[in-house]
């Protein structure tokens, strides 16, 4: 029993001795590696110490296929209508022990949840994939490589993806349109051309190298598919602008300023309102375009004046002047209209 226990243990500290010798690897050790293990006994006869023997066993190390997608951040892309190009940004990661070509491809969905506790309710268009050429972690026009697959990932090792699309005109506020980027593994070793499709070995343990799946399930896909999916979403932020146009009489040729009234001859004072609903984008270069009818004259000598407020919608006396007045027609441009703000046009005309 004691000689066995001895011969016991130089066996374990000879096997620790070979493993500690293969590089560590975060998903293991490599595949197709070969790990050989060699025992020795030693032994007496007699009393005499006789030669060494010994026995050796090798086996090959199997490919265990694993792989994330991740989104990155953890809100929604904000949009606006008509916005080209807008980014959402995801990762992918190959945790497998090989290195594996991955198919890409991304998904809208038809209605029914999105990544952000909300509901999809429109598509993009003009789909496409980039990889982050120069790993700076944002989407550079001209710069990253539109793609359909990463090639030649190693083990332990991630790509950040883009999904780019174009935002559609005449969205509302909180439209949502959800994209899934499902990341398939393939056969690595061909530079620069896809992988051909993997296969999972079935049946026993054989001598090469096997091939198991061991990923689970993602956003759309099953566990152990070798392929992994996650969602992220476009959700629209946009102006909702309420225009409003006023007018006043403010003098006529009878009865001055003193209750006047609407008479030829009369001074009016137009207004107009434009409006912001609260929760809303905010609107920029807000072009006021108004022609005049032939049956009123522009009143040159008062101006034009912008970015005035109003009381309980009843327009100031306010504002900077500015805009313009050419081939019958009053124009300016607010700069900005923010959410729940409210900014006017004035002027002046007389009645023909």
């Amino acid at each position: 029993m004691i000689t066995n226990s001895r011969l016991l243990g130089t066996v374990s500290a000879a096997a620790l001795t070979v493993l500690a010798a293969i590089p560590a690897y975060a998903s293991g050790t490599a595949a197709g590696s070969t790990i050989t293990n060699t025992v020795t006994v030693n032994y007496q006869v007699g009393g005499v110490s006789q030669t060494a023997t010994g026995a050796a066993n090798s086996f090959t190390v199997d490919r265990k296929v694993n792989l994330t997608v991740a989104e990155v951040g953890t809100t929604t892309t904000q949009v606006s209508p008509g916005q080209t190009s807008a980014v959402t940004t995801f990762t992918v990661t190959n945790t497998s022990n090989a290195t594996l070509d991955f198919a890409l491809v991304a998904a809208q969905q038809s209605g029914g949840a999105g990544a952000h506790s909300n509901t999809d309710t429109f598509d993009v268009s003009n789909v496409k994939i980039y990889v982050d050429t120069n790993s700076n972690g944002s989407y550079d026009a001209g710069t990253d490589t539109l793609v359909t697959y990463l090639d030649e990932l190693a083990a332990d090792t991630s790509k950040t993806v883009f999904v780019v699309a174009d935002v559609p005109l005449s969205l509302t506020t909180g439209a949502v349109a959800a994209v899934t980027l499902t990341a398939t593994g393939r056969e690595g070793g061909a530079a620069t051309s896809l992988g051909i499709a993997l296969v999972e070995t079935t049946g026993a343990n054989t001598a090469g190298m096997d091939t198991v799946y061991a990923d689970t399930a993602g956003a759309t896909d099953a566990a152990r598919d070798a392929a992994f999916s996650a969602k992220d979403d476009y959700t629209v932020l946009t102006a909702a602008l309420t225009i409003t146009k006023t007018s006043v009489v403010i003098s006529d040729p009878i009865n001055g300023s003193t209750n006047p009234k609407a008479i030829p001859g009369a001074t009016l004072e137009y207004c107009i309102i434009v409006a912001n609903a609260a929760g809303s984008g905010t609107a920029t270069n807000v072009a006021i375009a108004d022609t005049l009818p032939g049956t009123v004259t522009y009143s040159s000598g008062y101006g034009i004046f912008i970015n005035g407020t109003t009381t309980t919608g009843v327009c100031n006396f306010d504002g900077s002047a500015g805009g313009a007045f050419a081939a019958g027609a009053v124009s300016g441009t607010l700069a900005s209209v923010a959410a729940t703000e409210t900014k006017t046009l004035r002027f002046r005309a007389t009645i023909n």
